[in-house]
């Protein structure tokens, strides 16, 4: 339950487009998750929403995503996680991060911003006053402009299966390398809006560390729709302790048309 919101961030973050220069997603983009533990216990929710802001001058995107616990997971391990992105309209450069986060008890406040030109993170840890520089790999991403990244640059086109897929990522106040696999396509039911239906998915497997919270390094399985969107739209994800699987189960304001399979 403990990294209920993360392991969302981390499905949503290795998605990728078919069209380089047509974007993906426009402002209004929603999406809310369905998070259940070992297969059927219905853990919380998470939610993911796109505004448009101004910051220090400059057109941006703000996405904001929050999760939490619900019902009896909520009583016996309350969860309260908020992160922020700003990143550029055009380039997707993220130029801030914010984490806030309470997960039974244990809490992080922390705020980054992006210098690219001297590829540095300035990182503020408002809960412990402190203000660290690091420095960062080239074209960092951040937790949450990673997904929106990659859903407008990588042509799936060209991807053949079992293909890799690497990029950069900063969080906390750390470097990391994301690799993940391309399996294919696969249609799959879903119940999203209140419907169910089929839809064409590409699926992939991210490499994850194995530990404390996964049980192997390919534990993590995602399924994106193919088409334009790129919605998510179903994980499974193998912990060290149970499996933890997030469905999407709303949606509004894609910029493209949803494409489902009929009968």
């Amino acid at each position: 339950m403990k990294y209920l919101f993360t392991i969302v961030l981390l499905f949503m973050g290795l998605q990728v487009s078919d069209v380089k220069k047509e974007s993906a997603f426009q402002e209004g983009e929603w999406f809310k998750f369905r998070m259940s533990y070992s297969g059927w216990f219905k853990a919380g929710e998470a939610t993911l929403k796109v505004n448009e802001k101004v910051l220090n001058g400059k057109k941006v995107f703000h996405v904001v995503g929050k999760g939490k616990t619900t019902g009896l997971a909520n009583a016996f391990f309350r969860v309260r996680d908020r992160y922020e992105s700003y990143f550029d309209r055009e380039t997707g450069v993220p130029y801030k991060f914010i984490r806030k986060i309470d997960e039974g008890g244990h809490t992080k406040d922390i705020e980054i911003d992006f210098n690219h030109i001297e590829q540095k993170a300035i990182v503020n840890n408002k809960k412990h006053r402190s203000v660290r520089t690091i420095t960062t790999e080239q074209d960092v991403q951040d937790m949450v402009s990673m997904y929106y990244h990659l859903r407008n640059s990588i042509d799936i086109t060209s991807l053949r299966q079992g293909d890799e897929i690497k990029t950069n990522m900063f969080f906390d106040e750390e470097n990391y390398g994301f690799k993940l696999k391309y399996l294919g396509r696969e249609t799959i039911k879903v119940d999203v809006n209140g419907s169910k239906i089929k839809v064409k998915t590409l699926k992939f497997r991210p490499y994850v560390m194995a530990g404390r919270v996964f049980k192997e390094e390919e534990s993590l399985t995602l399924w994106v729709s193919a088409d334009k969107n790129k919605i998510p739209l179903k994980i499974k994800a193998d912990l060290a302790v149970g499996s933890l699987r997030a469905d999407l189960e709303a949606y509004k304001g894609l910029k493209h048309s949803f494409e489902i399979e009929f009968d």
